[in-house]
């Protein structure tokens, strides 16, 4: 059975080839990045479908927004992604390994995004694809922060999307690099449930300018009250995306 193409209100995802389709963590990760510096340049890190960099690039003005993908597939789908959205001028996916791309890439981004695999060796299944684009071994988060610190420029900002189980751990391995956190978003499906996802913008900075009594800004954010009954709060944040919002 084929996979539909994923409609946004100003552009098409054809996912038919990549392991992990469209989901709610990359368009909440793309819509709450912060913007607030203009970025000049983006660097979309393990891009699978391009999905954050089409929504960086809708909601941005930045000049260059480059991609990495490793899987054959996924790239091949994510840059026919890129060349059929209306800002294919400023779009460019690499088919590189993250090792290899910042063996090779010596300049820096103002603004880096992730949604890196999660899961550890204990949950793999029989679809190597799948696997290498949802298991943390592919992207040991120690690999990943450390890329970044290199990538990222001085006042540049990284923005993330982890299980909240793994806040502590992530934040710690970041400070090693001497990335720090500024602000956080505990995502919940329902009032009721656990916190699922935290969103996490790192920066070069342990405490924002103008905000010294309080270093980081932590959020909360519910999904839904009942079965597709969305909160004010999502909807605000995923309207201009969503068909239906």
């Amino acid at each position: 059975m084929s996979v539909k193409a994923f409609r946004f209100k100003k552009f098409i995802i054809n996912q038919d080839q990549c392991a992990m389709k469209i989901g709610t963590d990359s368009v909440l990760l793309g819509a709450w990045v912060s913007l607030k510096n203009n970025p000049f340049s983006i660097l979309d890190i393990g891009a699978g479908t391009g999905v954050l960099s089409l929504m960086l690039a809708q909601r941005s003005s930045a000049e260059l927004i480059d991609a990495i993908e490793i899987d054959d597939a996924a790239y091949e789908q994510c840059v026919d992604n890129f060349e059929q959205s209306p800002w294919s001028d400023r779009l460019f996916c690499y088919h590189a390994s993250l090792e290899e791309f910042v063996d090779d890439i010596e300049d820096n981004y103002d603004l880096i995004i992730c949604n890196p695999p999660f899961y550890n060796e204990d949950y793999k299944t029989k679809n190597e694809q799948r696997d290498l684009a949802r298991f943390q071994d592919a992207m040991p988060f120690e690999h990943l922060l450390k890329s970044v610190s290199i990538l990222l420029s001085e006042h540049g900002t990284f923005s993330v999307v982890i299980p909240f189980s793994e806040e502590i751990n992530f934040i710690e391995l970041a400070s090693k690099v001497k990335l720090y956190p500024n602000n956080i978003l505990h995502i919940k499906g329902n009032p009721t449930s656990e916190t699922k996802r935290s969103l996490i913008e790192f920066s070069f900075q342990a405490v924002p300018a103008g905000r010294q009594e309080s270093p980081i800004k932590t959020d909360n954010l519910i999904i839904e009250i009942g079965r597709h009954q969305y909160t004010e709060d999502y909807i605000n944040l995923t309207k201009d995306f969503y068909l239906k919002m």
